[in-house]
C-alpha cells in the first residue's frame, strides 16, 4: 500500500497554511498598485468596485443680453467642457462666428473662474463666473463690441 511520511505531509501542508492569507496586487511598471480594493471577510459578498471619477463633464452655457448692444444678437448658447482639473474649453456661436477658448478656475478658489473665447473674425469675449457645483454656475461676460451678458452654466 502507499505510505506517506509525516515530513512529506508537513512539506505539502505548511506552505498552504502560510500562504492562505496572501493575495496578489497588480502593479504598474513603476511599482504603483493599479487597483486595491478591500478584501471582504470570508463568506461575505464582495463589495462592488467604485465607479471611476469622470474625466470630463460637458455642460451648456447660456448668455442672456444685459445691454442694448447684446440685445441685437439675442440669447447665445454654447458649451463648457470641464476637465475636472480646474480647466476646460469654452465654445459658442456669436452671429455666425464660432468662438472658442478656455475656462480656468482662479487660484486658491475652486468656485471662481475666468473664461475667454476668440473667433476667426477677431471677435473676443471675457467672462467671470462662480460655480455652485461642478456643473452649475453664473457670471458675466463682455464682448469686444461692448455687449454684456449674464452667463448661466449648467441645466
Amino acid at each position: 500500500m502507499f505510505s506517506v511520511s509525516r515530513r512529506a505531509v508537513a512539506v505539502a501542508v505548511i506552505p498552504a497554511f502560510v500562504l492562505a492569507g496572501c493575495y496578489v496586487v497588480p502593479v504598474a511598471p513603476d511599482g504603483r498598485p493599479l487597483a486595491v480594493y478591500p478584501v471582504p471577510p470570508y463568506g461575505a459578498a464582495p463589495a462592488p468596485a467604485p465607479a471611476p471619477a469622470p474625466t470630463t463633464v460637458v455642460t451648456t452655457a447660456r448668455l442672456y443680453p444685459s445691454n442694448d448692444v447684446a440685445a441685437q444678437a439675442g440669447v447665445l448658447t454654447g458649451t463648457v467642457t470641464n476637465r475636472m482639473n480646474g480647466r476646460g474649453e469654452f465654445q459658442l456661436n456669436y452671429a455666425g462666428e464660432l468662438m472658442s477658448g478656455e475656462a480656468t478656475r482662479v487660484n486658491n478658489d475652486q468656485r471662481r473662474g475666468v473664461a475667454n473665447a476668440y473667433g476667426p473674425r477677431g471677435t473676443y469675449m471675457n467672462c467671470q463666473y462662480q460655480m455652485n457645483s461642478t456643473t452649475q454656475g453664473t457670471g458675466t461676460c463682455t464682448m469686444s463690441n461692448g455687449g454684456r451678458y449674464q452667463l448661466h452654466i449648467g441645466s
